[in-house]
């Protein structure tokens, strides 16, 4: 059976911790001599993230390491979410969302409350979206997200629980290391798939 890109993560062992960093295009300069500052922003926003996997014997890290091999490098794709909020804090249950690509406010209906640092998904398979929701939202009127959309959404619905963005491998060279009682030590990083 031939390998689809995105790939799901192994779900054997969970993840030890993840960092997320959300990564904005800013040019910004500043004076050495007054110290003023001017600040441009550009339109790129992308996801970054390192993920550390618990300690584990050679029957769970083969797992994990033929998962990373499987991407050969920078080149496959693979969906990922934040394992700690796979469910909106709010009390939405569903949400459609409509905007223009760059749109970083985007017009949202739904019962029920989005709150700020929720996530929702735009988007399903090698086309899904991670986006966070910036303001508390109640009902239907105008979401603030980041990233902005990255195409037109014409009353999409989005996905609230278990949002996963489409993300590759930071690096084209997988490591993991083992120590003397066997136990294996992987971390990798990724970037979102643009």
């Amino acid at each position: 059976m031939a390998i689809s890109y995105p790939l799901s993560l192994p779900t054997h062992t969970g993840i030890a911790s993840i960092e997320l960093r959300a990564i904005n295009a800013v040019a910004y300069s500043q004076s050495p001599f007054t110290y003023a500052g001017q600040a441009h922003a550009y339109s790129g926003q992308m996801w970054q993230a390192d993920i550390s996997l618990p300690a584990m014997k050679r029957a769970d890290a083969e797992q994990w390491i033929a998962f990373l091999v499987s991407l050969r490098g920078q080149y496959g794709t693979f969906t990922l979410n934040d394992p700690s909020a796979i469910s909106p804090r709010g009390t939405a249950t569903a949400a459609t969302i409509s905007g223009s690509t760059g749109d970083s406010s985007v017009s949202v209906t739904m019962t029920g409350t989005l709150l700020a640092g929720d996530y929702i998904q735009l988007g399903t398979g090698a086309n899904a979206r991670l986006h966070k929701v910036l303001q508390d939202q109640s009902g239907t009127g105008t979401l603030e997200i980041w990233p902005a959309l990255r195409a037109n959404q014409s009353s999409v619905s989005a996905d609230l629980t278990s949002a996963s963005g489409v993300f590759r491998l930071a690096s084209s060279q997988q490591s993991w290391s083992v120590n003397e009682a066997s136990v294996y030590g992987i971390t990798f990083g990724a970037m979102e798939a643009l």
